[in-house]
């Protein structure tokens, strides 16, 4: 059973960033995609401030946001990564099943991932991310480098969205069509 504490907040200002770029899809009506929480069981409190300090993830979660962009399922994590090497380790084996069933489904699944090293925010292709875990699977490196992606998914904040993802996913649907043909 996976113990939770200050650990967790990691990452808190990266869903913050995508908590409001969601928040600005949804009033566009451009998308609807929501958080999902992963139940714990708390087990140690503070009494002066009532938070919790220790608890227990009740059951492995998902991915971090799962919804629907112009009719489009998508599901997607959100990583942070302060050097230019990325631990698959990251990303658990339960979330790559998840998010390749979710495909199955003619679905959309992709990793957000903000180098913070390098103020850089990535969109991670889940075909992208299924070389890297099938190199590892086979006993490869356990984790991919930066000079490794493909800049052409760096995504560049617009005015009034901060994480504009669903160009991307855009950019993701096409190069999907061109390798269909």
């Amino acid at each position: 059973m996976a113990t939770w504490n200050s650990r967790g907040l990691r990452g808190s200002a990266l869903e913050e960033l995508v908590n409001r770029t969601n928040e600005k899809y949804e009033q566009s009506h451009l998308a609807l995609v929501q958080k999902i929480p992963t139940p714990i069981t708390p087990v140690k409190m503070d009494k002066g401030s009532h938070q919790i300090t220790l608890a227990y993830f009740e059951q492995q979660s998902t991915v971090d946001y799962i919804g629907l962009a112009q009719g489009i399922p998508i599901c997607f994590d959100a990583k942070e990564c302060s050097t230019d090497r990325f631990p698959l380790d990251n990303i658990h084996e339960h979330q790559v099943y998840f998010m390749e069933e979710f495909e199955r489904q003619d679905g959309i699944s992709f990793v957000l991932i903000q180098f913070t090293n390098r103020q850089i925010m990535y969109y991670l292709t889940f075909r992208q991310l299924m070389i890297f875990w099938r190199r590892m699977k086979d006993g490869g490196r356990k984790s991919f480098r930066f000079e490794e992606l493909d800049m052409s998914y760096e995504i560049k904040p617009k005015p009034g969205i901060l994480i504009p993802y669903l160009d991307y996913i855009q950019l993701d649907l096409d190069r999907r069509e061109k390798t269909d043909e």
